[in-house]
């Protein structure tokens, strides 16, 4: 049924009631009952909750200096997110395991772009709930050469939605941030979906629609596919700000090599940010 509603216009309205203001006075009362409903640490916040002008602010709040560690090894690929891991391991023929019996094609989730590059390599897929800090990191050291949005629909990315609906991130909108790197061509698809929907690149503030956070997807006439190339490309460091989500969802993690994951890292692990996934 969700199908049919107007996605889009119903989480941009959704979006505007998280942009709304909200008195300082109150901010602390208020944003407090949010984060203890949705299970939010709060903890490790950049700022103290009254710092935050909206609830917008308070999900896409960055975390303390020393909150996670980072590898900074070249061989390795960490977690760019806090999440809980969905399907990984490799790709075969250019087809990504969604789940249990449903797969889709690289191809698709790229849009086409370079996806014979990634035919034979590794996957990984993670979830962020509401809960979950909302950034996305990069996962390698590298360099950023090439961006693109794909528009799509606003599908829900939770577990039922996963388990049963086709072909659900190719379908979704997406952002794809594509880094070359020590351990070869790695792409970082951050996957929209239902309520507010919104994705941001830190990586390019000039991208159109840029307001206070510069999102790129989920913006009236932002309809149509736009892709960037970056020349010089836009150096990152392993566990540099990338993009960010402006609540929960989906990001995509694809290799052009083969990985070697680490022992426990199965689907429904928790992970956290910086965490080693695989080494090359």
């Amino acid at each position: 049924m969700l199908g049919r509603l107007p996605q889009a216009a119903l989480s941009r309205g959704l979006g505007r009631v998280a942009d709304i203001r909200i008195p300082r006075m109150l901010r602390a009362a208020i944003l407090g009952r949010v984060a203890r409903a949705l299970g939010i640490d709060i903890s490790e916040a950049e700022h103290p909750l009254d710092s935050y002008r909206s609830l917008n602010e308070m999900f896409v709040r960055r975390l303390r200096p020393g909150a996670r560690r980072w590898p900074n090894d070249a061989t390795t690929i960490a977690s760019p997110v806090d999440g809980v891991l969905g399907q990984l391991g490799a790709i075969e023929r250019g087809a990504l395991i969604q789940a249990k019996g449903r797969s889709y094609a690289a191809a698709d989730l790229l849009g086409g772009v370079d996806a014979e590059r990634y035919a034979n390599g590794s996957f990984v897929t993670s979830y962020l709930s509401p809960r979950h800090y909302h950034r996305i990191h990069a996962p390698v050291e590298g360099t950023v050469d090439a961006a693109w949005h794909l528009p799509g629909a606003l599908l829900p990315v939770n577990e039922p939605a996963v388990t049963h609906i086709d072909n659900l991130f190719p379908r979704n909108e997406r952002l794809v941030c594509a880094m070359d790197s020590a351990i070869g061509r790695i792409v970082v698809v951050a996957v929209g979906a239902y309520n507010v929907g919104r994705i941001s690149a830190a990586f390019d503030a000039t991208w159109s629609g840029a307001r206070d956070e510069g999102w790129v997807t989920n913006r009236p006439g932002g309809d149509a596919a736009e892709s960037r190339r970056y020349d010089p490309p836009v150096a990152m460091r392993q566990g540099a700000e990338l993009m960010a989500f402006h609540l929960g969802s989906t990001i995509v993690l694809l290799s052009e090599r083969e990985a070697r994951f680490q022992s426990g890292m199965t689907p429904g692990r928790e992970v956290r940010m910086g965490e080693i996934l695989a080494r090359m």
